[in-house]
């Protein structure tokens, strides 16, 4: 006879075995589950997003994008010519993004890769979800009735003083026309 517990374990210990109908099935595996709001070299198509999607460095959904309930300065700067987000609540352009869903273990690498808490800080902040990828209702969370929902963003307070006579924009692509040098990748510094 077998005891519910053993019974649930080789369910969830099954591969294709997903909580929920239409969704990878490693991603319910993996715990708390936490929305991040991206707006830079991570999303779709630019030089980082495969850390957000390869599974290598935690698991990762797209949901949808978005844009900041509140608007912040999104400024091209340092040598790197990197996105920075300065932490100034209600200066500069509500900025669009894309919206994931990620485990811990992709959270925690992000804070790395972003230099948390050092250089980034990574801030609870309202988005407002203008496209969602769930129409069947699948995933553990989604926007409220006014379209909104709460993610991780990572924004900075470190930031010097010149960078607020820069440009705002309200987007960012690494190989869009800033006017100023293309962003230098990583492996490039």
């Amino acid at each position: 006879m077998f005891s519910l517990r053993r019974v649930l374990d080789v369910i969830i210990r099954t591969p294709n075995y997903c909580w929920q109908k239409n969704i990878d099935p490693t991603i319910k595996r993996f715990g708390k589950m936490n929305t991040v709001f991206v707006y830079g070299t991570l999303k779709k198509g630019q030089p980082n997003h495969r850390y957000m999607i390869d599974g290598t460095k935690g698991k990762g959904l797209y949901c949808g994008m978005g844009h900041t309930h509140q608007k912040y300065p999104l400024v091209i700067a340092g040598k790197f010519n990197i996105p920075f987000l300065l932490h100034l609540p209600g200066k500069g352009h509500e900025i669009a993004g894309e919206i994931y869903l990620i485990d811990n273990q992709l959270l925690q690498f992000l804070d790395e890769f972003e230099s948390c808490p050092e250089l980034y800080q990574r801030r609870p902040v309202g988005v407002h979800v203008v496209e969602w990828q769930d129409q069947a209702n699948t995933l553990e969370v989604k926007p409220d009735v006014d379209g909104m929902m709460e993610c991780f963003l990572y924004n900075t307070t470190s930031y010097e003083q010149d960078w607020l006579k820069l440009p705002y924009y309200n987007n960012y692509d690494p190989f869009g026309n800033h006017g100023q040098p293309k962003y230098v990748l990583r492996e490039a510094r």
